[in-house]
């Protein structure tokens, strides 16, 4: 009877908690909740060369060669493939990184140390969600480290039922640390703020609400609303951590005290398996070069600029190209309109830019697979995901230098900035093309994703528990 009325008092507290929050969110949040996540970055202005990722200067930019260099190679490319009568693919071995969980599991027990209630809560919990896939990482990492550790979501997809529990259990309050992942406003943020035990907030970057303005009003109130409720934990958190520099400045800014970086755990086994896909494969593995974008089609992510590229490249490098676009393109319906009017507008031809909407992990991989370039024109990331699985797959990177992006490639990949369409299409050639620049900037990528690896997330776990607990900001 004494635990019935425990229960009745407890479930009392939690609801006049939440109950006191709706008139902040309106009924279209909920509507949108599930479709506005994103993995967001702005411009650190820096012109790097091909040759792993090293700073240009002018007189060195201005002896490049002309076009007709990167045209000539083309030519020669598919000419040796008409003639060869078998068509070319860049196809790369599958890489795995190790897991050292159970190394560290073992150490830990060695040590003697005290197992803690290590929580996370994440507004939404959907599979091939980059922070959904991040937390549910770490904490089967924790767990391999001896900690207890569970996962709270808001709304949970079908098939996680039984692996993400619901934001309702009581246990989701009882951590000695719970780490709040914070990539929209949501009725979590003020249960987050009182609870007793240590309170770490994650950031994941909120999209600046000014690229949703022209598109899509009820997109950019959730933006705004976002940025407003983080400012208001800045208070109420023990520490804060960001994906990127990029985002730990970010915090800092808005009036987090004590800040710090804890990268995204990405899988990137899910886009390094081999599966057989022979009518993908088919489709594909034909003469055009294939260029890879992962994404939502969301107006930060610029997508415009890849037709504007594509029509510069076809104009002076290649005309035997094709864009693959694999995310969602319902999110933002009017930009998605604006994408397809400019097309028409530069007379492109629909099967050259292919908008495949979310894919499944193993055809995912295939479209990895048969890329010759992973093309990033985005503006606004604040870590980009799919720019660590192209290292994983030996993808050559062409990318914006803008917001988390250099934060997250380091000197890897061929970054370029300001955006000149022109200089942009010839580097797209080189990394197509040229055999030994492709070489040696997939050398640059593998150095640099050994730093994504489950040993440094395992040490940055460490590193955060073994900080003096109890200081709020």
């Amino acid at each position: 009877m004494r635990r019935a009325r425990s229960r009745q008092r407890w479930t009392a507290q939690v609801s006049c908690t939440i109950a006191k929050i709706p008139c902040m969110w309106p009924a279209w949040w909920m509507r949108s909740f599930r479709t506005a996540h994103c993995r967001t970055r702005s411009c650190k202005n820096s012109l790097q060369s091909c040759d792993g990722g090293r700073r240009m200067t002018l007189q060195e930019r201005s002896s490049r060669s002309s076009m007709t260099s990167c045209a000539a190679r083309a030519r020669r490319r598919h000419a040796s493939r008409s003639t060869s009568g078998s068509s070319s693919t860049w196809r790369r071995n599958s890489r795995k990184s190790g897991s050292f969980a159970l190394l560290r599991s073992k150490r830990c027990r060695r040590k003697g140390k005290t197992p803690m209630i290590v929580n996370q809560w994440v507004p939404a919990a959907h599979r091939g969600d980059a922070i959904g896939d991040s937390a549910r990482r770490v904490r089967d990492l924790l767990r391999g480290m001896g900690h207890r550790s569970e996962l709270y979501a808001l709304t949970i997809d079908d098939d996680l039922q039984g692996e993400v529990r619901p934001f309702i259990d009581r246990a989701a309050f009882a951590g000695n640390v719970t780490i709040f992942h914070y990539a929209l406003p949501s009725p979590m943020s003020a249960a987050f703020a009182s609870l007793e035990g240590e309170r770490i907030l994650q950031y994941h970057n909120v999209t600046p609400a000014s690229y949703f303005a022209p598109f899509d009003s009820a997109l950019f109130r959730l933006a705004s609303l976002g940025r407003q409720e983080l400012a208001t934990l800045a208070g109420s958190v023990d520490l804060a951590l960001g994906d990127s520099e990029y985002n730990r400045q970010e915090l800092e800014s808005i009036g987090f005290a004590q800040t710090g970086v804890f990268p995204i755990a990405v899988d990137t086994a899910r886009v390094t398996q081999r599966v057989d896909r022979p009518a993908l494969d088919e489709v594909l593995d034909d003469r055009y070069v294939n260029f890879l974008f992962v994404g939502r089609i969301a107006p930060n992510k610029k997508i415009e600029d890849h037709i504007r590229l594509a029509e510069h490249y076809k104009r002076y490098v290649d005309a035997y190209y094709r864009f693959i676009f694999v995310g969602r393109y319902d999110v933002v319906p009017r930009y998605y309109s604006m994408i397809r009017a400019l097309m028409s507008e530069y007379r492109m031809l629909n099967e050259r830019f292919i908008f495949t909407g979310p894919l499944p992990d193993e055809e995912l991989a295939v479209c990895y697979r048969h890329a010759a370039v992973y093309v990033s024109m985005s503006e606004h990331e604040g870590f980009c995901v799919p720019l660590v699985e192209a290292m994983a797959t030996d993808v050559p990177i062409l990318a914006f230098a803008a917001a988390a992006v250099p934060d997250t490639l380091g000197d890897a990949g061929m970054q370029f900035a300001p955006k000149n369409f022109e200089y942009a299409a010839e580097l797209l050639g080189t990394l197509a093309f040229d055999d030994d620049v492709r070489r040696r900037v997939i050398e640059g990528q593998r150095r640099r994703l050994a730093e994504f690896g489950d040993d440094r997330i395992v040490r940055e776990i460490e590193t955060i528990l073994r900080r003096p607990q109890g200081r709020r900001q």
